[in-house]
């Protein structure tokens, strides 16, 4: 027997075309919304509208969420429906990132890239150092062995007591304050709840080395912006990567953008380009596990929010 799985309507006609065409390939019955059993949502754009399209789908079971991140649905998470998100879909091309700023850091290619004149030299090896790690999903997973040739020390932060084979620690978050005097390289892969917006902060800053740096591929909310700053204006880290900001886009004139020691790229880390060839299969694996009964891919704690 076959399930019934509509996918909401998208501001992005090819977005839409594509989840459509995942649907029919994985064997559900691509049906209207008020008949479906499974609701594919792939624009993170439009949350506001769901809780409209929700109610005419009286026979709704499970939910797909596009991104890893669900924060825009958060307040709508409701334990009648099974929930699945995007977590772990994006991470390949996230941890690319992760390992192109830190090596730009290190290699002071931020400094360089704003001289207008032949400089001194700058730089530090990423060969070897001490890497934090906050956040133990698909980024860190994905991230861990591309880190591997560098022969750091690898520590990661994570709520579950479940160690990473490929980490050479892995601790709980009492431990977080302990690991940072230590910490060459702070990089932020985590979900941004109620526990971890603002994580990082002035304390924090006060304890890392003043070589440290810091990548934050997750959330701009879990920086407190204001704190960071102060730690790059006055020197108590040498340097931050930021793809995400708190307020994001950045506004022009935000005092980063001064900044010598901020490298800013605006939420790259996964391009709609990579997003679609990333998406695709995993909807279609997940579309295919729901008409069989099988346990799915990706699923969201209703109580944890993430």
């Amino acid at each position: 027997m076959t399930k019934n799985v509509a996918v909401a309507p998208d501001t992005r006609p090819a977005m839409h075309k594509m989840m459509c065409a995942a649907v029919e390939r994985s064997g559900a019955l691509l049906t209207n919304v008020e008949d479906a059993e499974g609701l594919i949502w792939a624009d993170p754009a439009r949350p506001e509208l769901f809780p409209e399209i929700a109610e005419k789908a009286n026979n709704l079971q499970w939910i797909q969420l596009p991104y890893a991140g669900i924060e825009p649905f958060a307040h709508h998470l409701n334990s009648k429906w099974f929930w699945t998100c995007g977590k772990g879909v994006y991470a390949p091309a996230v941890a690319e990132t992760v390992l192109a700023l830190a090596l730009s850091l290190s290699k002071n290619l931020h400094n360089y890239a704003r001289e207008t004149e032949w400089s001194g030299p700058v730089g530090s090896y990423l060969q070897g150092a001490n890497v934090t790690i906050l956040g133990g999903g698909g980024i860190t997973v994905e991230l861990l062995p591309l880190l591997a040739p560098f022969n750091c020390t690898t520590t990661v932060i994570r709520n579950k007591p479940v160690e990473l084979p490929a980490a050479s620690f892995t601790y709980t978050s009492e431990r977080f304050e302990e690991v940072l005097e230590k910490t060459d390289l702070l990089i932020l892969a985590l979900a941004l709840t109620n526990e971890t917006s603002g994580i990082i902060n002035e304390k924090v800053f006060d304890l890392l080395p003043t070589h440290s740096f810091l990548v934050n591929v997750a959330r701009g909310g879990h920086i407190v912006t204001d704190d960071l700053v102060e730690a790059l204006e006055k020197g108590k880290i040498a340097g931050a990567a930021l793809d995400v900001t708190d307020p994001e886009p950045l506004p022009a004139g935000h005092p980063l953008w001064s900044i010598s020691r901020c490298l800013i790229t605006p939420h790259i880390g996964n391009t709609p380009e990579m997003g679609l060839k990333l998406l695709d299969p995993f909807i279609e694996e997940n579309c295919r596990r729901f008409v069989n009964g099988e346990k799915l891919l990706a699923p969201v704690d209703v109580e944890l929010g993430y």
